[in-house]
């Protein structure tokens, strides 16, 4: 009986189809896994891109306007003139122009924040110096600034406090 040559297959060529299918499904799983990791970090990315931008439009809606009456005190109000101070920056040097008024509780105080004056622009130049260039780009960076220069200005007066600080002039570059 004559035996077809073509019809058999010797052991070593199905252990090396065996070898090609596995290293073949091998593949396919790590390019698979490999898709899913992209469409991962790109869904990550995006979302929490999205939510920054969420949070800003947050923030921006989100500021409280005081109420003016005809009744409101306005206390009074000193000026500090214009500064310009350097700001920590890793990448370029940036630097701060502002100028303040300080609105006081009582007119008593101003003479002392009129003598006080060079304590207290030495408190403001180094609380700007000590900030990012980020930290002064946003709303809240603004914000926190102001607590913190009312905070110090206000533990060296005796004889009132600073109300508030508003920014006449303030551009970051």
């Amino acid at each position: 009986m004559a035996e077809k040559k073509g019809s058999q297959k010797s052991p070593e060529d199905s252990q090396g189809n065996g070898k090609k299918k596995k290293i073949i499904i091998i593949s396919i799983a790590a390019a698979v896994l490999l898709l899913f990791l992209i469409a991962g970090a790109a869904a990550v990315f995006f979302l929490l891109k999205g939510n920054g931008e969420d949070d800003k439009e947050q923030s921006r809606l989100e500021v409280p306007v005081p109420e003016l009456d005809k009744n409101s005190n306005i206390g009074p109000m000193v000026n500090i003139d214009e500064f310009i101070v350097n700001i920590i920056s890793a990448e370029n040097s940036h630097y701060v122009k502002a100028s303040f008024t300080l609105e006081l509780n009582n007119e008593v105080v101003r003479e002392e924040v009129e003598r006080r004056m060079p304590q207290i622009r030495d408190s403001i130049l180094l609380l700007l110096g000590n900030k990012t260039y980020d930290e002064l780009q946003d709303l809240q960076g603004k914000k926190q600034l102001k607590a913190e220069l009312t905070s110090k200005i206000n533990s060296f007066l005796v004889t009132g406090r600073v109300k508030s600080i508003y920014f006449t002039q303030f551009v970051v570059q």
